[in-house]
């Protein structure tokens, strides 16, 4: 009968170490937010680079995405765990309830735990700009104005440099093969550059079905438990330099979405390959756009229906592959995500993501001196 109880309160101690686990990380991330510096230097810097080291020795060399195989296990597990609990004997189905709550809650303490462990800390690090010692700023509707122009000038550079007078609009095959090897090295060789550490190799993966993320107004994801970036294949192939960019940034350890951008923003705009830089200015050229056509309507619907017809045509190719996946819960990922920035200390919530205007018209500022 001792041998029995004994068994059963470890078993329960079992069910609450994701419970315990996860509210010790909760408590670390909430002390992490007064104090960057620490994160900076124990973790961005410090532990971090040991958890990227080893996902990538362990991991890098595998050829599909590991996220695959993680909701397939997810998925396995639930599955055994619901024919136990159906399947208890001597328990009624009140008994039952409780305990697969607690199981519940038990694995979401794991999934906080872990999350946060393995990537999560680095919303807490010293921002971008500090570290470059940028000041991003707002920008005055003049200084708007003169940024998209400056950047549609860049951008017909870049087209008329690829394909001159040509109509026609870019195909995956206009992309070299080893796309993601060419992303990585510019974007580790940059931040080598400003002295940030690029431990290992962060893959950047295709995921289908195509869609997956449009269908939730995403496209593309950071997924911290195996390591590896996503960009999703129904994107247009001009999008994925800049997402694929994007997500590998996030495995160096910046969890900030507007930093993302920026330093995707870098790693396809100064890329030595043409198509990859020109993927980045229009990337660019439309996050200005959108925001330069909230300030002047009729200035900008001039100046796009002015464009080269190459140019419109790639323009026309980006908008229709998005369109092939609508939003199945329209308006949903935005309030969820939103949330969800702002529960890990991003105040001002999805707004981040436009961040990557001030930073990169800050980078340049510095860059002229």
């Amino acid at each position: 009968m001792k041998k029995q109880i004994a068994f059963m309160q470890k078993q329960q101690r079992r069910r609450s170490w994701g419970i315990i686990l996860g509210c010790i990380a909760i408590v670390v991330k909430m002390v992490f937010g007064s104090h960057p510096d620490w994160v900076e230097k124990g973790y961005s810097r410090g532990f971090y680079v040991g958890i990227r080291w080893l996902f990538s020795f362990c991991f890098s060399g595998v050829s599909f995405p590991l996220i695959y195989v993680f909701f397939i296990a997810l998925v396995f597990f639930a599955f055994r765990k619901w024919f136990q609990l159906r399947y208890l004997p001597n328990r009624s189905w009140g008994k039952r309830l409780r305990r697969s709550l607690w199981s519940g809650l038990n694995f979401l303490g794991y999934l906080a735990f872990f999350f946060l462990f393995l990537w999560g800390y680095n919303y807490n690090r010293i921002s971008i700009e500090k570290q470059l010692g940028i000041r991003p700023k707002p920008l005055t509707g003049k200084e708007l104005e003169t940024a998209f122009l400056a950047q549609t000038e860049q951008l017909l550079d870049a087209r008329f440099s690829l394909r001159g007078d040509d109509t026609t609009a870019f195909e995956q095959a206009d992309f070299p093969g080893d796309l993601e090897a060419r992303l990585h090295t510019q974007l580790k060789t940059w931040l080598q550059q400003q002295g940030f550490p690029t431990p290992g190799r962060v893959r950047g993966r295709l995921l289908y079905p195509r869609g997956i993320f449009l269908r939730f107004s995403t496209a593309g994801l950071y997924f911290p438990f195996t390591g590896e970036g996503h960009c999703d294949a129904g994107l247009h192939p001009l999008q994925w330099p800049t997402v694929l960019s994007h997500e590998m940034s996030h495995g160096y350890g910046f969890a900030d979405e507007g930093t993302c951008n920026f330093l995707a923003y870098l790693c396809c705009a100064e890329s030595k390959d043409p198509i990859i830089r020109y993927a980045g200015c229009l990337n660019h050229w439309r996050t200005l756009a959108f925001q330069y056509r909230r300030y002047k309507p009729e200035a900008f619907q001039a100046l796009r229906d002015s464009l080269p017809h190459g140019i419109i045509a790639d323009l026309i190719v980006i908008n229709a592959a998005m369109d092939r996946y609508p939003d199945l819960i329209p308006h949903l990922q935005y309030r969820v995500y939103d949330a969800y920035l702002k529960s890990q200390g991003i105040s001002e919530g999805m707004l981040n993501y436009d961040r990557v205007t001030l930073l990169v018209e800050a980078w340049k500022r510095k860059k002229k001196g």
